[in-house]
């Protein structure tokens, strides 16, 4: 007996319909490992895998004092500075940029709040008591301004005078690391006043109160990016600065700001670590942490040149970075041997961002297979 054209009609759509279902697992899977996110994502998840088999109780987390103990812990806290460096850093590579300075900057705003706060020994009610030597707030707020200040400096040569970035943030790199060894004649300056270590070492519902201050930021910009058109504005810069100004974005302004705003990130930055130690060493503090950040940036996804940027993703690369350097100290590996690793990811990176590698290498290999197919004919 003959189908009906209704008949067909629905059994073609049941079948479509099938067909739809079954290749959608499959869809999704596939657009899960092309977003951008799972390779840095993958990356920490392998870390931490390696951390449970390597390091004995690495997944312990105790509940002691008020507050959490573990090795979790430890790596959140002492990635909460590199967090704030890479989110500014993030903005400054998104527009193009490059800033290497953030280090000195760090040095910089621990000094300045330390020398400020310092610790006076006095005597209250019989009970000796160490006491700031200005209100802490004016020391916190003095110390902020100078790393803004610095990033002014920076804004202004790159964004007004047009100095490349790498040389314009190059001349803070060195004066700036310099000027706080001269504001501390080389020496390390101790805090004694003990709320100052609550920025670095203090504890807000369990959890690390640095953690917090990162979440802050994060959650700020963020907003700042998403429901704003300023997210936008630097994604057009970073793209196209040229149309980008001639479409009515002030572009100047804006690569102004970005600098400025990743100077103030790492001025935060330097009160956490400074808080932590309790004291400010300014030939330490900070050193190198303009690799570390350009690195979690890199990670996580943001493109060297310009446009495409993840603030989710340089956090996640801070977390991979701080993990990375936990998991050599733990293992008992030399230092030196995390400097070579970083810098091997660092090439690596910037081999995968990099257009004319992924067209040399096909022609590498299929010019390879070309040939030995020819050969085997002969």
């Amino acid at each position: 007996m003959p189908l009906s054209h209704d008949s067909v009609k629905k059994s073609d759509l049941a079948a479509s319909t099938e067909t739809r279902t079954g290749y959608a697992p499959l869809k999704q899977l596939l657009l899960f490992l092309r977003h951008p996110l799972f390779r840095p994502l993958a990356a920490l998840a392998l870390l931490l895998v390696v951390d449970l088999f390597m390091i004995p109780g690495f997944f312990h987390l105790e509940w002691k004092d008020g507050h959490l103990y573990g090795s979790l812990i430890d790596i959140v806290n002492r990635a909460a500075p590199l967090i704030l460096t890479a989110l500014g850093m993030t903005l400054v590579i998104a527009t193009r940029g490059i800033d290497i300075s953030v280090g000195a900057v760090v040095a910089i705003s621990g000094t300045v709040a330390a020398l400020l706060i310092g610790g006076t020994l006095q005597m209250h009610n019989g009970v000796p008591e160490y006491v700031s030597r200005i209100p802490m707030v004016w020391a916190i707020a003095a110390a902020l301004g100078a790393a803004v200040l610095c990033g002014i400096w920076n804004g202004f040569l790159v964004s007004t005078l047009g100095l490349q970035p790498i040389i314009a943030t190059l001349i803070l790199m060195v004066g700036g690391r310099g000027l706080a060894q001269l504001l501390t004649d080389g020496q390390i300056i101790t805090v004694y006043y003990k709320p100052f270590f609550y920025i670095g070492s203090g504890y807000l519902f369990g959890l690390p109160f640095s953690l917090f201050i990162a979440a802050g930021v994060f959650l700020g910009v963020t907003i700042l990016m998403r429901k704003t058109a300023l997210g936008l504005f630097i994604q057009a810069v970073g793209i196209n600065p040229m149309a980008s100004r001639l479409a009515g974005i002030r572009t100047g302004a804006l690569i102004f700001f970005v600098y400025m705003f990743c100077s103030a990130c790492a001025g935060v930055a330097g009160l956490m670590i400074s808080s932590n130690i309790k004291s400010a060493d300014a030939n330490n503090a900070g050193l190198l942490m303009e690799l570390d950040a350009i690195l979690a940036v890199t990670l996580g996804g943001t493109s060297l040149g310009g446009g495409k940027f993840s603030l989710v993703g340089s956090v996640i690369g801070a977390l991979i970075i701080q993990t990375l350097t936990y998991t050599i100290y733990s293992m008992g590996v030399p230092p030196e041997v995390n400097m070579v690793v970083k810098a091997v990811v660092v090439f690596a990176v910037c081999l995968s961002q990099s257009q004319e590698f992924h067209h040399l290498m096909p022609r590498l290999f299929g010019g390879a297979g070309k040939n030995s197919h020819s050969t085997g004919k002969k």
